[in-house]
């Protein structure tokens, strides 16, 4: 059994929170992972372990900025918060651990931000996953968001979220709804960036994904440049590594095996 190793990266405004899963003498690219919306760390659960086993290589976890337990930011997200975070968060991450040479799998809004920084190194990037990634805003996107909004608002459901981002809940919450609800976010894709890519790409999305259609995954593997293979998954929703946490551990082990 791996044992996870904490790590505390310093940022201009406090620390990343970040826990590396060490496969010793490992040869190849570490994995960077890159959570959702309203993950961290600890939300990943058991798949960054699974990960590491299955495919020989380190993994990295890290809490983006006023997520989990990095420090708190203030304020709404810019608009651009997607593409910058490979030169901000991700280009501490990456300074830090002196990553070369890195694989990235990105879930959710932390897929669009993978395709970002897949794009900013091409050179070092030497693979890419994106997990049930949103390429550009939709009815269903923005109906699930909605729906999200509601359930968050009976009693007790913020609690649950402030187990993982303490004091940080209601901002982590305000950032996923109030971004993605906007109006100044309905022309929001990943379509300038998606050319960038030139490292192969595995696009993996659930076809019962209650944030986004076939539509989304299908745009990301027509747009990168670089050799894609993208898997539609029947039967999962939004969360494909804790719904299927085995089955995508080995589905990305091959993926990467060739890469």
């Amino acid at each position: 059994m791996l044992q996870p190793i904490d790590h505390h990266i310093p940022a201009v405004d406090g620390s990343i929170f970040a826990r590396a899963w060490e496969v010793p003498a490992a040869a190849t690219a570490p994995i960077v992972l890159l959570h959702d919306s309203l993950g961290c760390v600890e939300l990943w659960r058991g798949f960054p372990a699974a990960l590491a086993l299955a495919s020989g290589r380190s993994v990295i976890a890290y809490d983006r900025l006023g997520f989990g337990r990095s420090s708190a930011r203030t304020g709404a997200l810019p608009l651009s918060f997607v593409a910058a975070e490979a030169r901000e968060g991700f280009a501490l991450v990456r300074d830090y651990f002196g990553l070369e040479r890195f694989a990235l799998f990105g879930h959710s809004v932390g897929g669009g931000m993978a395709v970002h920084c897949a794009a900013a190194w091409p050179q070092a990037c030497t693979a890419l996953v994106t997990e049930a990634a949103q390429s550009f805003i939709e009815e269903r996107t923005r109906a699930g968001i909605l729906e999200a909004k509601r359930q968050f608002a009976l009693p007790g459901s913020l609690e649950r979220l402030a187990r993982y981002h303490g004091d940080k809940a209601a901002w982590v919450l305000e950032a996923w709804t109030g971004t993605w609800l906007a109006p100044a976010f309905a022309d929001w894709s990943l379509d300038a960036a998606l050319p960038g890519v030139h490292c192969p790409a595995l696009v993996l999305h659930g076809l019962e994904d209650e944030y986004g259609s076939p539509r989304q995954p299908e745009r990301i593997a027509a747009g990168v440049a670089g050799p894609v293979e993208l898997e539609l998954i029947p039967g999962v929703r939004h969360v494909p590594h804790r719904e299927r946490e085995a089955w995508v551990a080995q589905r990305v082990a091959r993926f990467l095996a060739g890469c």
